[in-house]
């Protein structure tokens, strides 16, 4: 007997969409066929709907240890799930960070039933923990490691040439980049106007990314190492990484392909500060030209709760971030449906690109063997993003109000239906993913 089986729907396989059946036993896929006979302890019908992969957000910050009256892992997870991911890479610069063996182990142990998406973890890169950066190729539930070249939320930081140097000749994984100068955002802080957040970007300014990126290529090329370039905002990084393919990977937040300033700052105010900032729409334009070309690699979020009564303090004493993996998935079908990416790019966004770029292990794919995740999609339902709805513990989105055409329905993780129609079900499950 079957645990599940997946009846009906259209189902996205080797790049397309095909009307088949999928059976469920013990966490794993095991039939995909036009019609399933066997009997099964529950059955889904997909009539009408799409099942895709299950959706990875590369970049989250779920802020536990430290600051949990913000988030948490099990809040985070939540939010996870009831925006159709399955499973979720978290950020190191916690408090403590998650920069040595033991830390990483107690994030483990925190995480362990107590979310409902699988996770992975970034090992948080230092100038003085090379060692453990060489050792981390096996570490169960490592997705790779963090390196904060330009100061942001938290106390990691790696801003000198020599020390980027050795964090890149030591790791054993992916070296995933906050890249922004920190000598530039020192010198620009005279530009700082106090209570004005349209001088975000001013500070935070394009020079400021730039040649940070530039110098992270040009050492992760010298020692044939893999960076991934996160939340690239642009179009001077866009035109330069298009040229620098390979090992040098790039991401862009849903954020930056949907609001631009002024309008952004405007409407939200410090809601919209993040680092780095959203731009002008120029920017914003190259960022657009870069996924319809299929020069970015991944779509994360960059989840980063702040509570709002920190958000409403006068820039710049506010902090920078806002929450997002809830509405990763919408926000994007709702781009599909206005024909600004295909599906097929998006599941390589959120789905086969992750996995080709960190490695992991059985996931990403709809084949025989592979782990039963799945984000169940209705892209013709149209939902409205309101705070209260938000699982976040911060309870806010900067999209609060937006209507969006395409929604994940349902969120099926290791063959468990744990999100249908908004509503969270069961107990957390989720598992530390593998890695090759």
């Amino acid at each position: 007997m079957l645990d599940l089986i997946i009846k009906n729907g259209a189902c996205f396989i080797d790049g397309k969409l095909e009307k088949t059946d999928i059976g469920i036993t013990n966490g794993k896929i095991i039939n995909i066929n036009k019609s399933i006979k066997d009997s099964s302890k529950e059955t889904y019908d997909a009539e009408n709907l799409i099942v895709l992969p299950g959706c990875i957000d590369t970049q989250t910050h779920f802020r536990e240890p430290g600051s949990t009256d913000t988030e948490d892992l099990h809040s985070g997870s939540r939010a996870a799930i009831v925006g159709g991911i399955t499973s979720v890479f978290e950020m190191p610069n916690t408090n403590p960070p998650t920069s040595n063996m033991k830390e990483f182990q107690r994030k483990l142990d925190l995480a362990k039933n107590r979310m409902y998406c699988n996770y992975a973890f970034y090992f948080g890169a230092t100038a003085d923990n090379l060692e453990d950066l060489a050792s981390l190729k096996d570490l169960e539930g490592c997705c790779g490691i963090k390196l904060f070249a330009g100061s942001s939320t938290g106390n990691l930081l790696v801003a000198k040439e020599d020390d980027i140097d050795k964090v890149f000749q030591n790791s054993s994984k992916v070296v995933a980049v906050h890249s922004e100068d920190e000598a530039i955002l020192n010198t620009n802080k005279k530009l700082i106007k106090k209570g004005d957040v349209h001088t975000h970007p001013v500070w935070r300014s394009v020079e400021c990314a730039i040649a940070s990126t530039r110098r992270i290529v040009k050492i992760a090329e010298r020692y044939n190492k893999k960076a991934h370039i996160l939340h690239i905002t642009t179009k001077e990084e866009i035109d330069f990484l298009s040229q620098h393919k390979g090992n040098i990977t790039f991401e862009i937040t849903p954020q930056h392909l949907t609001l631009f300033a002024p309008d952004c700052y405007n409407k939200l105010g410090t809601y919209a500060q993040m680092n780095p900032p959203l731009r002008d729409k120029s920017h914003y334009d190259r960022l657009w030209y870069a996924v319809r070309n299929n020069f970015n690699d991944t779509i994360g979020s960059d989840h980063a709760p702040h509570l709002k009564v920190n958000k409403d303090k006068e820039y710049p004493n506010s902090p920078s971030g806002m929450p997002g993996v809830q509405t990763l998935i919408p926000v994007m079908l709702n781009h599909v449906n206005d024909g600004k990416l295909t599906l097929n790019q998006l599941v390589n966004l959120v789905c086969e690109n992750p996995v080709k770029i960190f490695g992991i292990k059985n996931k990403g794919y709809i084949k025989r063997g592979f782990d039963a995740d799945f984000t169940i999609v209705d892209m013709k339902k149209i939902i409205e993003i309101k705070n209260e709805n938000i699982e976040s513990k911060c309870k806010w989105s900067p999209f609060d109000g937006y209507k969006f055409k395409g929604t994940p329905v349902t969120t099926i993780i290791n063959g468990d239906i744990k999100m249908k129609d908004g509503k969270i079900l069961g107990e957390p499950s989720g598992n530390p993913m593998n890695f090759k």
